[in-house]
């Protein structure tokens, strides 16, 4: 066995570990922390394909801001994980569906279906052996696909404005600060000013 086929399969074995601890660990920071363990597997997969651009946008983008912000959202949320697992059974065939259509595609890729012959992309690639791979997929992703990477920014702005508009929701049990409301105050109203005898507030 070859020293990349030693390094491929631990970086596999790793992965599938993880991301089955991801599925069946109780605690949702624990699977956070597995999760990302799963996207360092992967980025090892990536460098090992020659990808090592995409193996640190998977690091940066995927556990630098994607994996740490949903850790911290379920920490500041307090969400109730009981109640949420109240309604396993009423959303059970809707699940099984989604898992059946998953394998079916599986198996698509795996299988020996095969496109049309006659089907040509729309976007031929670049086999320059003088560019490197990350040049490469900046031309085609800059040029080609500049639309959906436009779209691909606008729905993780949006994201991230739902990930801070849900942490500061305002809750009763909560006291917030309001600024406003100090400064245009009344004094008369803000201060009250007492006469206390000698020896009485002893």
């Amino acid at each position: 066995m070859q020293e990349s086929e030693m390094i491929f399969y631990f970086f596999s074995s790793i992965i599938v570990v993880a991301a089955l601890l991801v599925v069946i660990s109780r605690n949702p920071v624990h699977s956070v922390l597995w999760l990302i363990l799963t996207f360092f597997g992967s980025s090892g997969l990536f460098i090992l394909l020659g990808a090592e651009f995409l193996a640190l946008i998977l690091m940066i983008v995927y556990v630098g801001a994607v994996a740490v912000l949903f850790m911290f959202v379920v920490m500041m949320l307090n969400i109730n994980f009981g109640e949420l697992r109240s309604g396993f059974t009423r959303y059970l065939p809707i699940g099984l569906l989604i898992g059946l259509v998953l394998f079916v595609e599986l198996n698509l890729v795996f299988s020996d279906w095969m496109p049309d012959k006659s089907f040509k992309p729309r976007i031929q690639s670049i086999n320059d052996t003088n560019i490197e791979n990350t040049k490469q997929l900046g031309l085609v992703l800059y040029t080609d696909f500049i639309l959906y990477f436009q779209l691909a920014g606008i729905i993780l702005l949006i994201a991230m404005i739902g990930a801070i508009v849900l942490t500061h929701q305002k809750k009763r049990s909560i006291k917030r600060q309001d600024i406003l409301t100090q400064i245009y105050r009344d004094p008369e109203r803000a201060i009250e000013l007492k006469d206390i005898k000698p020896g009485q507030g002893l």
